[in-house]
């Protein structure tokens, strides 16, 4: 298990990082969500030892973070990390020799990863002959080559068209089955929410929301109903409780301040002709976001 047990970190008289806390268990996707600026990378740099809290503790599985423990950590960061010169083969026994890896493991676990990311004729190519998709990929196989117990993952779709993002996510849920540990970082709510079920949102380094992801989507209150039906968006604005009508191409999104405006709303619907559709759905956590971080900006 991985514990951030109340950690700050000041950069002379700037507090980069609050009183963090969270916890991440064995093959658990956990997201670490925030604004640029809000202390994530300062956070990940502390988790890989490369930079010491100034106070409060990270562990893993009980034991301080030194460069003996690090052989277990993989990290895709959000820039382009590799070394443009090298061939992928090269790069790849580079990091895993920084790993503790042998030659023959680094080729055998590379040759495996490549074929199963559809690129096995880029091996002896060099990095910066590759498009910038096939960087990603493969600063991604040079990431989990060590088959890390903890795995760092910010911003790893970037880059991607929709094939490759469901290869990424598909080989992040094999890590996490085969026990990894993963925190998961990204602007992107959707891919957020297709793994990770437990959270923490932070703002100027501290904690500001945090839990698992079915609790926060049921806590909070605003909710949204589409609609299909034949009425007029005055007929839905009027009623008291409603947010906001967006009308879209064949349908309404509606937005209510929480559940117990659903009647009203049902009950002027009802009485409209040709209703085909009308769904309640839970917020998307990109909502949430933007309304925990807006609103605590505002103040």
């Amino acid at each position: 298990m991985l514990k951030v047990e109340n950690v700050t970190k000041y950069y002379g008289n700037f507090k980069a990082v609050d009183n963090l806390s969270f916890t991440v268990k064995e093959g658990e996707i956990f997201g670490l969500l925030g604004v640029n600026g809000a202390g994530k990378t300062t956070t990940f740099r502390m988790i890989m030892g490369l930079l010491e809290p100034t106070s409060g503790q990270i562990t893993l599985d009980g034991k301080k973070i030194d460069y003996n423990i690090t052989d277990n950590i993989g990290f895709l960061t959000e820039e382009r990390s590799l070394l443009t010169k090298l061939t992928v083969k090269e790069q790849a026994i580079f990091y895993g020799n920084l790993k503790n890896m042998k030659n023959e493991e680094i080729i055998k676990r590379l040759d495996y990863l490549l074929e199963k990311f559809g690129i096995s004729e880029y091996k002896d190519k060099k990095i910066k002959e590759l498009s910038k998709g096939n960087q990603q990929k493969i600063q991604f196989i040079i990431a989990i080559l060590n088959k890390p117990k903890l795995l760092i993952l910010d911003e790893p779709f970037s880059g991607l068209d929709p094939f490759n993002v469901e290869l990424f996510k598909n080989e992040i849920i094999e890590l996490s089955k085969m026990g990894s540990m993963i925190i998961f970082s990204s602007h992107r709510m959707e891919h957020v929410e297709l793994f990770c079920k437990k959270l923490t949102i932070i703002l100027k380094g501290k904690t500001v929301l945090e839990g698992y992801l079915k609790e926060i989507k049921e806590k909070y209150r605003k909710k949204n109903i589409f609609i299909k039906a034949n009425l007029k968006r005055e007929d839905l604005t009027k009623i008291p409780g409603v947010i906001a009508v967006i009308e879209k191409a064949d349908e309404f999104e509606v937005k209510i301040k929480d559940s117990s405006i659903i009647n009203d709303v049902f009950n002027v619907v009802k009485s409209k002709e040709n209703v085909t559709k009308f769904v309640v759905e839970e917020p998307s956590l990109n909502e949430i976001f933007v309304s925990k971080v807006g609103i605590l900006y505002d103040k």
